[in-house]
């Protein structure tokens, strides 16, 4: 089972090793990891995709909240929430296609980010099933390179990854 997994980390050198290191070590796969500071600069938050069972997600979120420099973990299992990616996606544009990459871009809410005279780069956001859409409609055409983000996340609502102070914290 696929699993979106936020975690509130202090945004220092390092962290994203931790993190890393503790999949790597237990045999946990990472689909994807998008890090970003937040609202506020000492913060980040990662956004991982993993997949496994009850008893595997269990085992991350346990060894997450270990790491001494994770504040917060949430596992969007039980959350209703928006996810996006964005892909960039260089595809063959040559004459005749040109037309027809231009309109499928804007039927998917797409930019072109980038011409050349035999390409067009493509920049799309939406949830999963929007890009696969995407990318089976322009694949006939050559697509040349492609990278994405993998999934963001974030509660709906008035819900907010909201910090706990620690106990024992000075805040003199």
């Amino acid at each position: 089972m696929r699993h979106i997994i936020s975690v509130l980390v202090e945004n220092e050198f390092g962290v994203l090793a931790r993190v890393a290191g503790l999949f790597s070590a237990r045999g946990f796969n990472i689909e994807s990891l998008c890090v970003a500071e937040t609202l506020d600069p000492t913060l980040s938050i990662m956004t991982i995709v993993t997949t496994g069972n009850e008893f595997i997600l269990e085992q991350i979120l346990k060894q997450l909240n270990k790491l001494i420099n994770v504040i917060k973990v949430v596992d969007f299992k039980d959350i209703d929430y928006v996810s996006r990616e964005m892909i960039l996606v260089k595809v063959a544009a040559e004459n005749e296609k040109r037309e027809e990459i231009l309109r499928l871009t804007e039927i998917f809410r797409g930019s072109i980010v980038d011409v050349s005279p035999k390409t067009y780069t493509v920049m799309i956001t939406g949830d999963e099933e929007k890009i696969k859409a995407f990318l089976n409609l322009i694949k006939p055409f050559g697509i040349k390179e492609l990278v994405r983000t993998g999934p963001i996340a974030i509660p709906r609502g008035d819900k907010a990854m909201k910090i706990k102070e620690k106990k024992g914290e000075d805040h003199g």
